[in-house]
């Protein structure tokens, strides 16, 4: 199995923050709207933005706008792929080939 370092990477940087993982935890009931994150997190607006701008890139979070709101969702394929990436590890860390 191939991986891309760098989609790997940002990945992981999506995992590598209180918040975003505070994010994630909100988004597993559903989708929610930006404005109710905001009502969740003791963070500012622009914060928020960039947490999801890199969660977005990550791919592990889908954003999708509907009028002045955008609204967010777990991808379940970039979660898979993180997933896929640490089995990969476990499997090779244990010498299988």
């Amino acid at each position: 199995m191939e991986f891309r370092h760098k989609k790997t990477a940002d990945i992981f940087k999506a995992f590598c923050d209180e918040n975003r993982i505070r994010i994630l935890h909100i988004l597993l009931d559903g989708e929610k709207c930006a404005c109710r994150l905001l009502e969740a997190l003791d963070i500012s607006q622009p914060t928020l933005s960039h947490h999801m701008k890199i969660l977005v890139d990550s791919e592990v979070v889908k954003g999708r706008k509907e009028g002045k709101w955008m609204y967010y969702s777990l991808s379940e394929d970039g979660l898979k792929r993180a997933q896929e990436y640490l089995d990969y590890l476990i499997k090779k860390g244990k010498g299988d080939k």
